[in-house]
């Protein structure tokens, strides 16, 4: 047989078991199953589909012993640019010890998929679809054994940002499935890591991915200046007031991509308006907060933010 008919029927036969393969199927890598394999009870399940695309969530559940029917859980927003990313960012080491301590404390937490900031989506669709992920949960309460009432976002990056909105829109602002749309999430706190907190103050751009205001472009779908009231709507700190549920924010003080004035600037604001907002500052730590010598370490950032959900669930 032809040598180049075997090499392509060796490629085509390659394709074919990647399409088969779990890992190419959900966006997993081998690093990402070997830490999926570690938790026993979880599901993949499709909250919504629009313009045909389904979007799931991939949910992890405590052992049977400590399940009850009516179980606190957390919404994961995960970051990339908002354009990439995936919801296995949740197994990163900024989030993995606290995902690990909420399930075994008999968390619920679920980790979502949303549409990238891509083609003809923005940051406003994500907001939108994480909504809807909160709104299907609280649907389906009773299927996945959770509580109506206890319940927290937390993300980092443009996860953080998007967790903040998520919590802090008003559900009427943020319309989506008409199936969901008589669920309206109302949540007890959030914790927000390394996040972009404001697109309408300019004194957080320096230094940043947002220097030269390009990135506005994907984030809004158009320049920062056509789009005015978008960009107060994806504004955390526009949305925040005095009624506003309690925010934790981590922050690396050597973040060169969403400088700590993001999460300084936020803790300015909650002050003016009388919101609950926490920062805790990790010394050294880049963005996503690589680097060496942190303090408090990863371990100690997670046990905090361990502590914080709990005492608020």
């Amino acid at each position: 047989m032809n040598k180049t008919v075997i090499k392509l029927k060796q490629v085509s036969l390659l394709l074919l078991v990647m399409l088969c393969t779990p890992l190419f199927v959900t966006g997993q890598n081998a690093k990402d199953k070997k830490i999926l394999d570690t938790f026993p009870n979880k599901e993949v399940v499709v909250y919504k589909t629009i313009d045909g695309q389904e979007l799931d969530m991939t949910i992890f559940y405590p052992s049977a012993d400590k399940m009850t029917s009516k179980n606190p859980w957390m919404l994961h927003v995960h970051g990339g640019g908002w354009a990439g990313g995936s919801k296995y960012n949740i197994l990163k080491k900024a989030f993995l010890g606290t995902l690990k301590s909420l399930v075994d404390n008999g968390v619920v937490c679920a980790t979502i998929e949303y549409r990238l900031a891509k083609g003809k989506s923005n940051a406003y669709d994500a907001a939108v679809d994480a909504k809807d992920a909160a709104r299907f949960l609280l649907k389906n309460a009773k299927q996945y054994k959770l509580s109506k009432k206890n319940y927290g976002v937390w993300g980092g990056s443009a996860g953080g940002h998007l967790s903040l909105v998520t919590a802090l829109g008003n559900n009427k602002d943020f319309k989506g499935d008409d199936e969901l749309a008589k669920c309206n999430p109302n949540f007890k706190f959030v914790v927000s890591y390394f996040p972009f907190t404001s697109c309408v103050a300019p004194e957080l751009r320096p230094n940043s991915i947002f220097e030269d205001g390009k990135l506005f472009e994907r984030l809004l779908g158009a320049p920062l200046e056509e789009k005015p009231a978008l960009a107060k709507l994806l504004s955390p700190t526009e949305l925040l007031n005095r009624k506003s549920p309690p925010i934790l924010l981590i922050h690396g003080d050597k973040d060169d991509v969403l400088p700590i004035i993001n999460s300084t600037y936020m803790v300015e604001v909650a002050k003016e308006k009388k919101a609950d907002v926490e920062l805790l500052t990790i010394k050294n730590a880049a963005h996503s907060f690589h680097g060496e010598h942190l303090s408090p370490s990863i371990q100690e950032l997670n046990d905090y933010a361990t502590r914080y959900i709990m005492s608020h669930l």
